[in-house]
């Protein structure tokens, strides 16, 4: 059985329902748009929602043309779902009047993250958060590397324990936005033409370059985004896992990839862990080392999957074993989390 299944409805039942996108024309807004069609959620009527820079511009969702409504002034009543990846300061000042209009709010930034009452979910991994959002009707999407990662552990940690999680991360630009992507891309011509890059949006050059520093440092020395991952990983799974991260900005456009090492409370095998993997949720393994098989974010961009391969037993440490984690961070990471989410807001028993 579906562990969604033994859940009482979110919303009732209906042909379809009113969904807003707000931050739609973003680039993780326009995936969330592409998702819904591609998934065919029953929808009765979509809102596209951005700041008034993007308000009265068109978008176009399954073959129609919506216009952009201001955020500033969209009255969210009478809106079943609002999907939200328009930052984390947006999100604290109208998540809670989109929520307090009757409305579940998916929100794709940190700001609800840690927040105690708040559910922080993946739908392969924790579903029954969910229950916490009934009174408050806000959910929050975890960040784009945690995610990933923890669907790989998922499956891992139901089996034997897990006691301690060290990932490296190798982030795509696109995490960082689309100022981040034309930046890697004008930086990586000037380099092949002889030409001093410009750095604006990274700390240094990003192109022909791997920078261990994503987001600001805190008083511990690492990075807000590590702590993300360390933190999250925890609320998600087991609060006394001990996790540790290093995350690392790369030169690819698309898709995270991460490699994780696994101590485990008892033995668990490479070969038992990738039959753990191959059957699970959401989970693609590519581990075929005497074909030099293995997940690629190149392969992994534009796939709903995550890609798990190099699965070998850590012959330094017992009941430890190594992973190679790849998935593509607009979708699985954002998008295709925050509609997962929203289509167990509508599952009917």
């Amino acid at each position: 059985m579906n562990s969604t299944e033994t859940m009482q409805p979110f919303l009732d039942k209906k042909d379809g329902y009113v969904v807003a996108v707000v931050g739609a024309t973003g680039a993780v807004g326009e995936t969330m748009l592409e998702i819904l069609a591609e998934r065919k959620f029953p929808i009765s009527d979509i809102i596209p929602v951005a700041s008034s820079r993007s308000a009265g511009s068109e978008i176009t969702f399954n073959g129609k043309d919506y216009t952009v409504q201001d955020l500033a002034i969209f009255d969210p009543t009478g809106v079943d779902i609002a999907l939200f990846s328009a930052g984390g300061g947006t999100s604290k000042a109208y998540a809670p009047k989109f929520a307090e209009a009757g409305c579940y709010v998916v929100d794709n930034s940190s700001a609800w993250r840690m927040d105690e009452d708040i559910a922080l979910v993946v739908p392969e991994v924790n579903p029954h958060a969910l229950e916490m959002a009934r009174e408050n009707h806000i959910i929050a999407n975890p960040n784009c590397s945690t995610i990933q990662m923890v669907v790989a552990l998922k499956p891992l940690h139901d089996t034997v324990p897990i006691e301690r999680v060290v990932v490296s991360t190798y982030q795509a630009v696109s995490g960082a936005g689309g100022k981040a992507m034309e930046e890697l891309a004008k930086q990586t011509a000037a380099l092949l033409n002889g030409e001093e890059p410009e750095i604006d949006v990274f700390p240094a050059r990003i192109a022909f370059n791997v920078i261990p520093h994503i987001d600001v440092f805190m008083d511990d020395g690492y990075t807000k985004e590590e702590r993300k991952m360390m933190d999250e990983t925890c609320k998600i799974l087991e609060s006394d896992i001990a996790v540790t991260a290093t995350t690392v900005r790369v030169p690819v456009f698309y898709s995270h990839s991460e490699s994780v090492n696994i101590t485990f409370s008892g033995q668990m095998s490479a070969n038992q862990a990738r039959d753990l993997l191959a059957d699970a949720e959401g989970i693609c393994v590519v581990d075929d080392p005497s074909g030099e098989d293995y997940p690629l974010a190149s392969e992994a961009s534009g796939s709903d999957s995550v890609w798990v391969g190099r699965i070998r037993d850590d012959k330094s440490y017992p009941n430890s074993l190594h992973l190679w984690v790849v998935a593509d961070n607009v979708r699985k990471g954002a998008a295709l989390n925050a509609v997962q989410i929203a289509e167990i807001l509508i599952r009917q028993p």
